[in-house]
C-alpha cells in the first residue's frame, strides 16, 4: 500500500463527506427548526439530479443543469411545505412520518412518469474532466476535488448566514423558542418555508453533483438518506457544526474502510473473500461509530438539543 494510494482514498472519504453534509445540512435545519422528521428529503435529492439531467441534456451545458437543480428542489421543496408539510407540525412525529413516506412515493411515481424508468447519465463538464496535480505527484480528478471545494464553499456560506445575517438570527431563535419569536412579529409560515426550500435546495444540489458520478435514476436518494441521519445522529440535531463533522467522519470511515479493511484480511484470506468481509464491516463501521458517539454524547457531538 503506498503513501499516495492512500491520500487518494482520504480524498475520496473528503468528497462522499461534503456530499453527505449538503444532505444533513438541510435535514438537520428542517428538524431542528421545525420538529420535522421529513423522510422525502432524499426525493428532493432525485428531483435536483433529474432537473440537472434533463436541463444539461436539453442544453448541453452542465451549469445551467447545475442551476435548475437548485431551483427545481427549492421550489419543490417550497411548494410540498405550503402544500403538505405545514399541516403537520402541531401532528405528533409517526403522523409526519406518514406523510413524508407517502411524498415519497408521489416523487418516485411521478419522476417515473415524467422521465421513464431507465437511468439518465450526466457528463462531467469539460472544464472539469481530466486530472489535476496535487503537491507529491498526486494525481486526483479535477471534478471530485471541486465536489470538495463546493462542500466547504457550501458550508462556510451557511456557517455565514446563520451567524451573520438576519434570517440566520431569526433560524437560531426559532430553534430555540419558535412561540416567542412568532410573539415578537416574525412570520412564522415564510420562515418555516424559507428554511424548508433551503434545505431542499442544498439536497437538489448534491443530487446534481453526484449525479456525474453514478446514474441518475428513481429511488436514489433513500439510501442518501438513511446516512443523512446517521450524519445528524452522530453531529447533534440542529448543528450545521455537528452536520459537517459528522459527514466528514461517517465519508472517511467509509471510505478508509472499504480501502484498508480487504487489505488487512487478505493477509490470511483470500482476495475475494477478503474484499467481501471487509465491504461488509466497513458498512457496519459508521454504525459503530453512531453507537459508540450516542453512548458518550448521547445529544450528539455538537447537539443543541438533548
Amino acid at each position: 500500500m503506498s503513501l499516495i494510494l492512500l491520500i487518494e482514498q482520504v480524498l475520496n472519504g473528503l468528497q462522499f463527506g461534503v456530499m453527505l453534509f449538503l444532505m444533513a445540512a438541510g435535514l438537520t435545519l428542517v428538524f431542528g427548526v421545525m420538529g420535522l422528521i421529513n423522510l422525502a428529503h432524499g426525493s428532493l435529492y432525485m428531483v435536483g439530479a433529474f432537473a440537472c439531467a434533463a436541463v444539461a441534456t436539453a442544453t448541453g451545458s452542465f451549469w445551467l443543469g447545475l442551476a435548475a437543480s437548485l431551483a427545481a428542489a427549492a421550489a419543490a421543496g417550497a411548494l410540498v411545505e405550503i402544500v403538505v408539510i405545514r399541516r403537520l407540525y402541531d401532528r405528533d412525529h409517526l403522523d409526519q412520518v406518514l406523510a413524508t413516506f407517502a411524498l415519497i412515493l408521489v416523487f418516485s411515481e411521478a419522476t417515473r412518469w415524467a422521465f421513464g424508468s431507465f437511468p439518465l447519465y450526466l457528463n462531467v463538464p469539460p472544464s472539469l474532466s481530466g486530472a489535476v496535480t496535487l503537491p507529491g505527484g498526486i494525481e486526483y480528478p479535477a471534478y471530485r476535488l471541486a465536489i470538495i471545494v463546493v462542500g466547504f464553499a457550501v458550508a462556510a456560506g451557511l456557517f455565514a448566514l446563520i451567524a451573520k445575517t438576519r434570517l440566520g438570527i431569526q433560524i437560531r431563535a426559532g430553534e430555540a423558542d419558535r412561540e416567542m419569536i412568532g410573539a415578537l412579529g416574525v412570520d412564522i409560515a415564510r420562515l418555516y418555508t424559507i428554511v424548508f426550500a433551503l434545505g431542499a435546495g442544498l439536497a437538489g444540489l448534491a443530487g446534481a453533483l453526484v449525479g456525474t458520478i453514478q446514474s441518475v435514476q428513481v429511488g436514489m436518494g433513500e439510501p442518501v438518506l438513511i446516512l443523512a441521519f446517521v450524519v445528524i445522529v452522530i453531529g447533534g440535531i440542529g448543528s450545521i457544526k455537528g452536520a459537517l463533522i459528522g459527514a466528514l467522519l461517517v465519508g472517511l470511515t467509509d471510505t478508509l474502510g472499504r480501502f484498508l479493511l480487504p487489505i488487512v484480511f487478505a493477509t490470511f484470506m483470500d482476495a475475494s473473500s477478503a474484499t467481501s468481509v471487509g465491504s461488509a464491516l466497513a458498512s457496519m463501521a459508521i454504525y459503530v461509530l453512531m453507537a459508540g458517539v450516542l453512548v458518550a454524547r448521547p445529544s450528539g457531538l455538537y447537539g443543541v438539543r438533548a
